[in-house]
């Protein structure tokens, strides 16, 4: 299995676990809260979807809404198919979600991971947000060694590239050191202390310090089947 394909099982077991959705809701959630899957289609989506079916993680169920059953026989076409996670699919997802290996700390597997930080313990956040600002600070170190290095060989525009993209990951680090002050100190992202911050929809593109691509989603095209 791809580290892509990997990420987007985690995000859709993730997505389901909050309630059962049928293709079209996945793909339209996947795209605006998690913009890491921005650039994805229905075929990427649906072969996924059955992997996981066929792990027994989760089940399909026919639609059951009353628009579900007026429009299939109007337009020929199968009902939405619901996806819902199973018993045996939430225990995999928060398996996953426990773990903390240097996968958790890429670009796109941290943003998914980041995402579920509602849904996840104290513990394995602070371990991963540690173990990001790690691999963050390594980079940073590197493309400070790198730009002295070419720094007389680089025409203005290019050097300008290199700053941005070290401020970028700058920006990031103390970003990072202020979210992991406030676990240390047992607040939430609010600024107020519980032993346990509150689960809060953390897929709801409210989260603010989410790290995403730049630019605003595109219009999804409604697809009302499976395939």
């Amino acid at each position: 299995m791809s580290r892509r394909s990997g990420i987007l099982e985690f995000a859709v077991l993730g997505l389901l676990r909050e309630s059962p959705m049928h293709g079209y809701e996945l793909r339209k959630r996947l795209n605006t809260s998690l913009g890491v899957f921005r650039a994805f289609s229905y075929g990427t989506l649906y072969p996924c979807l059955k992997t996981l079916v066929a792990n027994g993680w989760l089940i399909e169920e026919p639609g059951n809404t009353t628009e579900d059953a007026l429009a299939a026989p109007l337009t020929g076409r199968r009902a939405k198919i619901v996806y819902r996670l199973t018993a045996e699919g939430k225990e995999h997802f928060e398996q996953l979600l426990s773990q903390t290996g240097p996968d958790a700390y890429e670009d796109e597997h941290f943003a998914a991971r980041f995402a579920f930080f509602g849904q996840t313990s104290r513990d394995v956040r602070m371990r991963v947000l540690e173990g990001r600002r790690s691999r963050l600070e390594e980079r940073l170190e590197k493309m400070r060694v790198s730009l002295a290095r070419t720094r007389e060989r680089l025409d203005d525009y290019t050097l300008e590239l290199q700053r941005h993209g070290m401020e970028s990951v700058e920006r990031e680090v103390r970003w990072l050191n202020e979210l992991i002050e406030s676990e240390r100190a047992g607040r939430d992202l609010n600024g107020s202390s519980s032993g346990e911050p509150a689960s809060r929809d953390t897929t709801s593109g409210a989260s603010g310090g989410l790290p995403r691509p730049g630019g605003d989603p595109r219009p999804d095209t409604p697809d009302d089947t499976a395939t």
